[in-house]
């Protein structure tokens, strides 16, 4: 008690004598608390004295004396202090104080306060805080620019987010020395850059600092390669199996090849599959900008691509049908082509493998769709195997009804018909074999009944129902005005009809 008394005192004499003095009060507080440090912490008077000395300093603007008083305050979680400084607009405070008081809506301008006063950990906060895109570049790129790793991270991130790849660059190449995600995502940048040397660096400097998807790219490298579409070689299809569908996946990119060799493993794992007349060859990873594939492809709201390029393919390999998996957009099929993202997974793809089969969506169509495929004007062109829809005096078309039932007498069970909401957009009721909520309606939950395995398997022996890869070739090159090449695949998809004619024959079940 004797030395906390004398140190008091000695501090005061220090005041009284050099009060008027900012910087040598200072200079006398740092020379007393460090020999004193555990009265301080274990007594408050002799703390708030060392608090009050400094905070003439402090007010008079001498930042030494603030910072000193942020950080003791910090330590010791003084409200008090750091609401005294905040009063001085001092942005460390406002900070400290944010955290420790809390995220309530009411300490927003304390927020405001350390971001402006160029706090790079309020900055990201600020920046990440707000849902306005031009104010939260803003934010970032001012913590970034004050060498704060996690706001570089941050702002990289967001142009990447934003598909402003050449402004991410410079922040990924800061960073990617630093941290092993900026360098798995540089990596990635170099090597859609075709620096590919330089991207397995980083992949491989990733990988080391224990980066799971960087070690998963290292190996598929080791596997895989890009090449170029027309380089595409011949491929033996199984001989142990009629394969009247022959589909190919095709990967885009880097991002994309993960995800056709996850579908293409997972479909030969799939027991349920395995006794249609259909084929997969593995996947084939493209060369950057082989295909030219958009999210909304030709103004429409789904994902396309000019499949033009992939005619060599289709001839040495006698596709009849493509799977491209690309970088975003929404899933769907056109005629003999599936288009995926890198987002859809197993069940997605087994969805979208029914349409190549004829079989329509179970759940409300859009109304152009629904007009297009339930209007009873159009019934003479309403073949799916798994929908019928009501008539004037029964169901439409009958034939599908007729299909139904000789599929269940053959395996030896019943039919169950229930309503379906595909037409709800045409106010007309449609019908579905099943009573249960099927793959067709909901992709993730859905159930794949009997029945519709043996729907499958009969439409794949079904010429009619065949719409190849050939005739979306025709098309594209129609449409571009080739007239010639135009024609190659008119006569190619004619020429596959008559060889489905001939390799199918009456299915028995």
């Amino acid at each position: 008690m004797r030395g906390l008394l004398l140190a008091v005192l000695a501090l005061l004499l220090v005041d009284g004598d050099s009060g008027r003095y900012p910087s040598q009060l200072v200079h006398n507080v740092v020379q007393v608390y460090p020999a004193n440090k555990e009265i301080a912490s274990a007594n408050s008077t002799y703390l708030q004295s060392l608090y009050s000395s400094l905070w003439y300093a402090a007010k008079s603007g001498n930042q030494k004396a603030q910072s000193m008083m942020v950080a003791w305050a910090t330590e010791h979680e003084s409200v008090y202090w750091l609401k005294k400084l905040v009063s001085l607009e001092n942005a460390e405070a406002a900070w400290a104080l944010y955290q420790l008081i809390g995220e309530a809506e009411s300490n927003a301008e304390l927020m405001a306060l350390a971001a402006i006063g160029n706090v790079p950990e309020a900055q990201l906060a600020f920046a990440m805080d707000t849902d306005n895109p031009n104010k939260r570049e803003k934010w970032l790129l001012r913590a970034a620019k004050l060498n704060y790793l996690p706001a570089q991270s941050a702002l990289a991130d967001w142009y990447l987010l934003q598909g402003k790849l050449e402004l991410a660059r410079p922040w990924l190449e800061k960073t990617a020395s630093l941290d092993m995600q900026s360098a798995f995502k540089y990596g990635r940048l170099l090597w859609d850059e075709n620096l590919r040397e330089e991207a397995l660096k980083y992949f491989q400097q990733a990988a080391d600092a224990g980066h799971t998807k960087a070690a998963e790219v290292i190996m598929l490298l080791s596997q895989y390669s890009p090449k170029a579409a027309n380089s595409v070689g011949e491929y033996t299809w199984p001989t142990d199996k009629t394969c009247l569908q022959r589909i190919q996946i095709f990967a885009t990119s880097l991002s994309t090849i993960s995800r056709a060799i996850a579908l293409y493993e997972q479909f030969e794992q799939d027991l349920r599959l395995q006794a249609l007349p259909l084929c997969i060859a593995p996947p084939i990873w493209l060369e950057n900008n082989q295909l030219d594939c958009h999210a909304q492809y030709q103004g429409n709201n789904r994902l396309g691509c000019n499949i033009k390029p992939l005619g060599p393919a289709v001839t040495k390999r006698t596709l009849t049908h493509a799977v491209v998996v690309a970088e975003q957009g929404k899933a769907n099929v056109q005629n003999g082509v599936m288009f995926l993202d890198m987002s859809d997974d197993y069940s997605v793809f087994v969805h979208e493998l029914a349409h190549f089969a004829g079989f329509i969506d179970e759940y409300p169509l859009p109304k152009s769709s629904a007009q297009r495929y339930c209007h009873p004007d159009k019934i003479a062109d309403f073949s799916v195997p798994n929908l019928v829809i009501e008539g004037a005096i029964t169901y439409h078309p009958m034939a599908t009804v007729n299909q139904w039932h000789e599929a269940v007498n053959a395996a030896h069970t019943t039919l169950t018909i229930a309503s379906a909401r595909t037409c709800d957009a045409s106010g007309i009721k449609a019908y579905k074999p099943s009573q249960r909520i099927t793959f067709m309606e909901h992709h993730d939950v859905g159930v794949i009944p009997p029945l519709y395995l043996t729907l499958w398997r009969q439409q794949l022996h079904n010429p009619d129902t065949q719409r190849p890869i050939s005739m979306n070739l025709f098309q594209a090159f129609h449409q571009s005005g080739r007239a010639e090449r135009a024609g190659y695949w008119l006569a190619e998809y004619e020429s596959r009809a008559s060889v489905l004619h001939e390799l199918s024959e009456p299915v028995s079940e």
